[in-house]
Protein backbone atom coordinates (compact mmCIF):
# COMPACT_ATOMS: atom_id res chain seq x y z
CA UNK A 1 0.00 0.00 0.00
CA UNK A 2 1.22 3.11 -1.10
CA UNK A 3 1.25 5.89 1.62
CA UNK A 4 -0.87 8.33 -0.04
CA UNK A 5 -3.60 5.13 0.42
CA UNK A 6 -2.40 4.61 3.75
CA UNK A 7 -3.18 8.54 4.99
CA UNK A 8 -6.90 7.80 3.00
CA UNK A 9 -7.13 4.81 5.20
CA UNK A 10 -6.56 6.34 8.37
CA UNK A 11 -8.71 9.08 8.12
CA UNK A 12 -11.55 6.54 7.13
CA UNK A 13 -10.61 4.30 9.83
CA UNK A 14 -10.76 6.64 12.87
CA UNK A 15 -14.33 7.92 10.91
CA UNK A 16 -16.04 4.11 10.58
CA UNK A 17 -14.11 2.94 14.16
CA UNK A 18 -17.32 4.08 16.07
CA UNK A 19 -19.77 2.42 14.07
CA UNK A 20 -20.90 5.60 11.96
CA UNK A 21 -19.69 8.82 9.94
CA UNK A 22 -20.27 11.98 10.83
CA UNK A 23 -21.69 14.74 8.37
CA UNK A 24 -18.52 16.94 9.91
CA UNK A 25 -16.24 14.02 9.44
CA UNK A 26 -17.29 13.76 5.65
CA UNK A 27 -16.82 17.74 5.53
CA UNK A 28 -13.33 16.89 6.97
CA UNK A 29 -12.35 14.72 4.17
CA UNK A 30 -13.18 17.01 1.71
CA UNK A 31 -11.28 19.59 2.84
CA UNK A 32 -8.18 17.66 3.31
CA UNK A 33 -8.70 16.15 -0.12
CA UNK A 34 -9.36 19.69 -2.21
CA UNK A 35 -6.39 21.72 -0.38
CA UNK A 36 -3.82 18.89 -0.52
CA UNK A 37 -1.78 17.71 -3.06
CA UNK A 38 -1.54 14.58 -0.51
CA UNK A 39 -3.98 12.42 -1.81
CA UNK A 40 -2.25 12.85 -5.67
CA UNK A 41 -4.58 10.91 -8.34
CA UNK A 42 -5.97 8.91 -5.95
CA UNK A 43 -10.13 8.85 -6.53
CA UNK A 44 -10.53 9.74 -2.63
CA UNK A 45 -14.89 9.44 -3.03
CA UNK A 46 -14.20 6.08 -5.30
CA UNK A 47 -11.68 4.52 -2.50
CA UNK A 48 -13.38 5.38 0.27
CA UNK A 49 -16.53 4.20 -1.11
CA UNK A 50 -14.18 0.67 -1.55
CA UNK A 51 -13.84 0.56 2.29
CA UNK A 52 -17.31 1.37 3.32
CA UNK A 53 -18.40 -1.17 1.32
CA UNK A 54 -15.52 -3.98 3.04
CA UNK A 55 -16.41 -2.38 6.42
CA UNK A 56 -19.95 -3.15 6.43
CA UNK A 57 -19.14 -6.93 5.23
CA UNK A 58 -16.10 -7.18 7.21
CA UNK A 59 -16.98 -5.18 10.54
CA UNK A 60 -14.02 -5.12 12.84
CA UNK A 61 -11.48 -7.30 10.65
CA UNK A 62 -11.61 -4.55 8.04
CA UNK A 63 -10.30 -2.67 11.20
CA UNK A 64 -7.97 -4.84 12.32
CA UNK A 65 -5.96 -5.36 8.77
CA UNK A 66 -5.58 -1.86 8.51
CA UNK A 67 -3.78 -1.62 12.23
CA UNK A 68 -1.68 -4.49 10.83
CA UNK A 69 -0.66 -2.62 7.38
CA UNK A 70 0.26 0.01 9.47
CA UNK A 71 2.13 -1.88 11.43
CA UNK A 72 3.91 -3.43 8.61
CA UNK A 73 5.07 -0.17 7.06
CA UNK A 74 8.62 1.70 7.38
CA UNK A 75 7.66 5.36 7.88
CA UNK A 76 9.44 8.33 8.28
CA UNK A 77 8.93 10.49 10.97
CA UNK A 78 7.39 12.81 8.80
CA UNK A 79 4.63 10.29 7.37
CA UNK A 80 4.03 9.10 11.17
CA UNK A 81 3.10 12.71 12.22
CA UNK A 82 1.00 12.74 9.25
CA UNK A 83 -0.84 10.02 9.66
CA UNK A 84 -1.16 11.04 13.45
CA UNK A 85 -2.91 14.50 12.56
CA UNK A 86 -4.91 12.91 10.00
CA UNK A 87 -6.29 10.58 12.74
CA UNK A 88 -6.56 13.42 15.70
CA UNK A 89 -7.90 15.87 13.22
CA UNK A 90 -10.87 13.21 12.08
CA UNK A 91 -11.54 11.83 15.77
CA UNK A 92 -12.23 15.91 16.92
CA UNK A 93 -13.87 16.40 13.60
CA UNK A 94 -17.72 15.84 14.74
CA UNK A 95 -16.68 17.75 17.99
CA UNK A 96 -17.67 14.39 19.92
CA UNK A 97 -14.66 12.05 21.56
CA UNK A 98 -16.27 8.56 21.57
CA UNK A 99 -14.22 5.88 23.75
CA UNK A 100 -13.58 4.00 20.60
CA UNK A 101 -11.83 6.58 19.03
CA UNK A 102 -9.02 7.03 21.47
CA UNK A 103 -8.85 3.38 22.02
CA UNK A 104 -8.51 3.21 17.98
CA UNK A 105 -5.65 6.09 18.02
CA UNK A 106 -3.88 4.40 20.77
CA UNK A 107 -4.16 1.04 18.60
CA UNK A 108 -2.40 3.39 16.31
CA UNK A 109 -0.22 5.14 18.62
CA UNK A 110 1.00 1.50 19.13
CA UNK A 111 2.39 0.96 15.69
CA UNK A 112 4.20 4.14 15.56
CA UNK A 113 8.05 5.18 16.94
CA UNK A 114 6.93 8.34 17.23
CA UNK A 115 7.66 9.88 20.67
CA UNK A 116 4.61 11.52 22.65
CA UNK A 117 6.53 14.67 22.98
CA UNK A 118 6.81 15.04 19.32
CA UNK A 119 2.93 13.80 19.02
CA UNK A 120 2.34 16.78 21.36
CA UNK A 121 4.52 19.08 19.34
CA UNK A 122 1.57 18.70 16.72
CA UNK A 123 -1.90 18.47 18.90
CA UNK A 124 -1.10 19.73 22.84
CA UNK A 125 -4.43 18.92 23.94
CA UNK A 126 -4.46 15.29 23.32
CA UNK A 127 -2.34 14.32 26.55
CA UNK A 128 -5.07 11.62 27.48
CA UNK A 129 -5.08 10.21 24.33
CA UNK A 130 -1.24 9.49 25.48
CA UNK A 131 -2.02 7.76 28.57
CA UNK A 132 -2.09 4.10 29.15
CA UNK A 133 -5.12 1.98 30.02
CA UNK A 134 -5.22 -0.56 27.69
CA UNK A 135 -3.47 -2.97 26.25
CA UNK A 136 -3.09 -1.43 23.05
CA UNK A 137 -0.88 -5.01 21.79
CA UNK A 138 -4.03 -7.25 21.95
CA UNK A 139 -6.63 -7.82 19.11
CA UNK A 140 -8.99 -4.74 18.98
CA UNK A 141 -12.41 -5.85 20.14
CA UNK A 142 -15.43 -4.08 18.51
CA UNK A 143 -18.36 -6.34 20.40
CA UNK A 144 -20.71 -2.89 20.86
CA UNK A 145 -20.16 -1.64 17.44
CA UNK A 146 -22.08 -2.46 14.37
CA UNK A 147 -19.84 -1.68 11.58
CA UNK A 148 -23.02 -2.92 8.77
CA UNK A 149 -24.78 0.60 8.25
CA UNK A 150 -21.87 2.92 7.95
CA UNK A 151 -22.43 5.29 4.98
CA UNK A 152 -20.68 7.93 2.88
CA UNK A 153 -23.00 8.77 0.82
CA UNK A 154 -22.91 12.75 1.33
CA UNK A 155 -19.65 12.92 0.02
CA UNK A 156 -20.57 13.74 -2.86
CA UNK A 157 -23.08 16.07 -2.19
CA UNK A 158 -22.37 20.19 -2.69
Amino acid sequence: MDIKELYLKTIFCCMACDGDIAKEEIELVKNITSKQGTFGDINVEATINEYVTSINADGASFLKKYLQELGSQRLSDEEQTKIVDFAIQTIFADNRIEYSEVKFFKKIRSRLSLTDEQILAIHANIEDFLLPDINVEEDPIWDNIIFDNINFAEYGKK
